[in-house]
């Protein structure tokens, strides 16, 4: 009877597995965004102070107060769920990545919303252009390979570590 070849390094503890790195691209769409999550609740937070200081000087208001709470709080629902895929995006969930091009898509039909509403008022905002072409390359970053390779990949269990 022949014996297993012994292994060449000694048993011991295992190495601890290497984490991968997340490519530049999706690094780029979780800081677009995270930017845009905060830049989103901001945003919503304006929009109730701007109504309550109409309301204090018994001008017109924005929007009806109710209309305005319901905004707010779904920005704000929408500004959490972004940050949380944000952190979550490490452990590459498939529904993380889904999510965030979700939310991405939502940003940039927001984004066309919000510039046509300044080309109506005559007082277009080129900035918001800006704004638009990077929300569509996350998008396209989101939706692409790199992003699919990512997040369909889970990382390895840890392993038992041996008493001792």
């Amino acid at each position: 009877m022949q014996h297993p070849p012994y292994p060449s390094e000694p048993p011991g503890r295992p190495a601890p597995p290497q984490r991968a790195r997340m490519p530049g691209a999706l690094v780029f769409v979780l800081v677009t965004v995270a930017v845009s999550a905060l830049g989103t609740a901001y945003g919503s937070w304006t929009l109730l102070q701007e109504n309550h200081s109409k309301q204090e000087h018994g001008q017109e208001l924005l929007v009806p107060m109710g209309t305005a709470w319901f905004v707010v709080l779904f920005c704000w629902g929408l500004a959490a769920l972004e940050i949380a895929c944000v952190v979550l995006a490490r452990k590459r969930r498939p529904w993380v990545g889904a999510v965030l091009a979700g939310c991405l898509i939502f940003v940039v039909l927001a984004t066309v919303v919000g510039f046509l509403g300044s080309l109506v008022a005559g007082a277009p905002n080129l900035a918001v252009l800006l704004v638009l072409g990077i929300d569509l390359v996350a998008v396209w970053v989101a939706l692409g390979e790199t992003a699919r390779r990512w997040f369909s990949v889970r990382p390895p269990l840890p392993t038992a570590q041996p008493p001792g």
